[in-house]
């Protein structure tokens, strides 16, 4: 049985005191039988990483670290970078790695994103891989081919074992920040050909322990509908992510009407 993954994603939003606030407050109005059931991860800015960190270890709450990127060399002459290693001293234990935004917006490419999967496993961390369609792409009907593109590029090279702990997050690059959401059955049917193409690449063990995320628009009231599907492992929260309150409600989803 995988453990639904629920990821905050805060983008470029909050400084250090702003993140050492909502993670407070985050221990107070999250559940402590809804951490029982689902996993949660907070992805700050990397100038938060060590303020949240210190916050999460001294008052025991139960949220994992994550960092929004990485660079997948351990040092070098990279200005402006972070390296895994950094991360890792961190105690970091999610990287999203080929988000959309890093791939539209920065020029990251498949091979980019191939590298700093592997970089990231080095280094014992998991990788949260993002793959997604524009809407133009779905429009014309290449949202099976851009994904599968994806999905094979960044994996590639990996063990089957090592792919069956990762997470693959699904994010229709249009319904990010928009406020339009895929179907439910859209977003089933995608996170569905993803697991048949890990399925197909490495086998039925890697297919069913790998952990597919939907992103895109996640909020409270279609959270637990999207959670619902088959091949919906939990979700890659941008917006809703920033405010207490409204992200504890996704991740209490199960207790929903």
């Amino acid at each position: 049985m995988r453990k639904p993954l629920i990821s905050g994603n805060w983008k470029m939003n909050h400084n250090h005191f702003d993140a050492i606030t909502l993670v407070q407050k985050l221990s107070y109005v999250i559940d402590r039988h809804d951490v029982e059931a689902v996993e949660v991860s907070v992805h700050p800015p990397f100038t938060d990483l060590r303020s949240v960190q210190t916050v999460l270890e001294a008052d025991k709450i139960p949220l994992a670290l994550g960092a929004q990127n990485c660079h997948w060399e351990e040092k070098g002459a990279f200005t402006g970078e972070v390296s895994p290693a950094m991360l890792a001293k961190l105690n970091v234990r999610y990287v999203i790695v080929g988000h959309s935004e890093r791939r539209e917006l920065f020029g990251e490419t498949d091979e980019d994103v191939n590298r700093k999967v592997k970089a990231v496993l080095k280094f014992a961390m998991t990788p949260i891989m993002c793959c997604g369609e524009t809407l133009a792409e779905r429009e014309a009907g290449a949202t099976e081919a851009k994904v599968l593109r994806q999905v094979n590029a960044g994996l590639a090279g990996l063990d089957a074992a090592v792919v069956a702990t990762m997470v693959v997050a699904y994010e229709p690059i249009w319904a990010i920040g928009t406020g339009r959401t895929a179907s439910v059955e859209d977003a089933q049917a995608v996170c569905g050909l993803i697991r048949r193409t890990i399925a197909d690449t490495f086998g039925p063990a890697a297919a069913d322990g790998v952990r597919i995320q939907y992103g895109g628009s996640v909020k409270a009231d279609n959270a637990k509908e999207l959670m619902g599907q088959p091949d919906i492992d939990g979700a890659l929260v941008g917006g809703a992510s920033l405010e207490a309150e409204s992200f504890a409600a996704i991740v209490g989803y199960r207790l929903m009407d």
